[in-house]
């Protein structure tokens, strides 16, 4: 099922539009307030540029100070009520701003910005916590990519409706109370249709003290180490996005020489960039959590934002120009690129980051966690204001902050990449198995989405354990040949995944010893374990015997078994018939059509090696 399905399905579709409508309304508000502060009130430079710098202070402050209470109130009651207050909070601010933007009341306005700034705060930890409610383990991928890309066009699209209406002559403050208060209607109207989403810590003990409950939210974000690196990967992401958005409008003017359409088109290009690339994260990872995407994300940033440099690093030629005009001048197609495809590679990288904390951490810490998340994004947005502005003030231009920037990301990527081998772990799998094979996948829907389990699967090439991490929703621990696990460059990948090198009794008992009792403590602690029971790789293609060490793993742990199938393997790249290993002759099936079936699960005492055998041929058909 396509992850547009979703928006019609009752259980995602109200939320969406809950968020979306109150992204829009958040960009809208702000940029109707900008609007009139810089061409209606006919205030002086220095009164325009100490509200335009305030009113983002004021926005992020409510981060700072309310986002752990947040966590707590999105852990111990029932979301969907609180999501409601949230949007009857938004129509009372909307209300208020509506004084304000009729009354060119800036004062008052800025009490609302700060209002919105509670608003988003306490909304995101819901915003994010539901979804792993709501939504089944194959649609957090692509849900939380409708989610982003809805943010983004919802963001773009109040942007710009929000600037256009206030400059009405006239009317324009009417008009934009009138849009702002309407939509938040809108918006508690859809929130009405949302499911019930029940408290995940209903017995939490609630701590009022802000800087406590902080402090403790932090520490639960930090306990899982994983987490707590996707954590500053999101918070690298805003600093990322902060340094360049805030350069955009300096940009467009000395480096560009457009106009305010330039600017709307540049910003245009990098949402629906991000958007397209967070759609496309459900399609690349195969409808799993696969942070493997996020290294291929901080590589295209680095280039792209590299590139943005040296597409055009000096003053613009000609000023004033509007989109079209800039469009038709020489160079600006690779500005539009480089820009679009900076967006696209953002999707690729903050979308899977968001999926992996939702989907590792236990459901009655997620909202605190991303609350955590939350606040961490915050200290990173306001250090990367000032660093910009200090770049600002030592006489760099926009497009050697660009330059700065995304180098800095490639020191931050690599520092995160070490602390968490997972990552590039995952990249190299991805990579191998979507350049080597083409895989269709039938009935991952039998794999169990929790405790233990002992996956078998015929053994066909060198790429099975790659192509079965690839593809399992879980995380599997792999018991493979010693002389495998110990292959350059893979053994990187075996050892980051934890996989467990065994050899036969007459080569050495002692790896065969530990192997066994490696597989009783994973099956112990609720893992998925999977073995090849053939014990090595097929010579002709045909299934051999399976050998009863299955049987003895079962004996001393009985947990449910699920045989598994590969076909189309034998005569690809890296099986015995074709082995690149022995350098003889060109593999004649690169990119193969390769096949996963997953049978359902049986109980230890209904299986023995035999059947295990039998059932993986039935499963395997014909095909090899």
């Amino acid at each position: 099922m396509s992850q547009f399905a979703l928006l019609g399905s009752r259980r995602f579709a109200p939320f969406f539009w809950t968020q979306a409508l109150g992204a829009f309304n958040d960009s809208a508000f702000r940029n109707a307030m900008v609007m009139l502060a810089a061409f209606q009130m006919g205030l002086s430079d220095h009164e325009v540029s100490l509200y335009t710098n305030l009113a983002p202070a004021l926005f992020i402050l409510p981060f700072f100070l309310f986002s752990a209470t947040a966590g707590q109130l999105a852990e111990k009651f029932e979301k969907t009520r609180i999501i409601r207050y949230v949007k009857v909070f938004e129509i009372a601010a909307m209300a208020l701003a509506a004084y304000g933007f009729i009354g060119h009341h800036l004062p008052l306005l800025l009490v609302v910005l700060f209002m919105m700034g509670m608003h988003s705060t306490v909304f995101g930890p819901i915003k994010y916590a539901i979804l792993p409610q709501a939504l089944k383990t194959t649609e957090l991928v692509g849900g939380n990519g409708l989610v982003e890309m809805g943010t983004q066009m919802a963001i773009l699209i109040g942007m710009v409706v929000g600037n256009t209406l206030m400059l009405i002559a006239g009317v324009g403050p009417h008009f934009s109370a009138a849009l702002t208060i309407g939509i938040a209607a809108v918006g508690y109207g859809a929130s009405r249709f949302i499911p019930p989403a029940p408290a995940t810590a209903p017995d939490l003990v609630f701590n009022w003290n802000p800087f406590t409950e902080t402090a403790r939210v932090l520490r639960i974000t930090r306990q899982d180490r994983a987490v707590f690196n996707a954590v500053l990967g999101i918070s690298w992401f805003w600093f990322f996005g902060t340094i360049l958005v805030a350069q955009l409008p300096l940009y467009t003017r000395d480096n560009l020489g457009g106009d305010g359409t330039v600017n709307t088109l540049v910003l245009t290009l990098f949402s629906i960039g991000t958007g397209v690339g967070a759609l496309m994260c459900e399609k690349m990872s195969g409808k799993r959590v696969e942070i493997g995407l996020v290294p291929l994300g901080a590589f295209g940033l680095t280039a792209f934002g590299t590139d943005l440099f040296f597409a055009r690093s000096g003053s613009a030629v000609a000023h004033g120009l509007n989109w079209l005009a800039f469009l038709h001048g020489a160079g600006s197609w690779r500005i539009v690129v480089d820009l679009t495809l900076i967006g696209m590679f953002a999707g690729f990288y903050v979308v899977p980051l968001f999926a992996f904390v939702q989907s590792r951490t236990p459901r009655d810490r997620v909202s605190r966690v991303i609350a955590g998340n939350n606040i961490l994004n915050a200290l990173l947005i306001v250090i990367a204001s000032c660093f910009g502005l200090a770049l600002n003030t030592l006489g760099f231009n926009a497009p050697k902050i660009f330059l700065i920037a995304s180098l800095l990301n490639v020191v931050v990527a690599v520092y995160i990449f070490t602390l968490v081998p997972e990552f590039l772990m995952r990249f190299i799998t991805w990579v191998l198995v979507n350049t080597l094979y083409r895989i269709r996948v039938d009935g991952m829907k039998n794999l169990p989405e929790e405790g233990p389990a002992l996956l078998v699967c015929n053994h066909v090439s060198f790429m099975d354990p790659l192509i079965l991490m690839a593809n399992l929703r879980r995380p599997a621990r792999f018991v493979m040949y010693y002389k495998i696990f110990n292959i350059p460059v893979l053994r990187f990948v075996f050892k980051t995944a934890k996989a467990i090198p065994i050899a036969g009794k007459k080569e050495d008992p002692a790896v065969m010893h530990k192997a066994f009792e490696e597989v009783d403590a994973a099956l112990a602690d609720g893992e998925l374990v999977c073995i090849f029971p053939e014990g090595g790789l097929t010579k002709d293609g045909s299934i051999q015997t399976f050998r009863a060490g299955v049987e003895k793993i079962l004996e001393r742990r009985p947990v449910p078994v699920v045989a598994m199938a590969l076909r189309g393997l034998w005569g690809s790249v890296w099986s015995r018939r074709d082995s690149m290993m022995r350098r003889t002759r060109l593999p004649r099936r690169f990119r193969a059509h390769v096949e996963l079936v997953v049978d359902a699960p049986k109980a230890a005492n209904e299986v023995t090696a035999a059947s295990l055998e039998q059932r993986v041929q039935e499963l395997r058909g014909d095909m090899a």
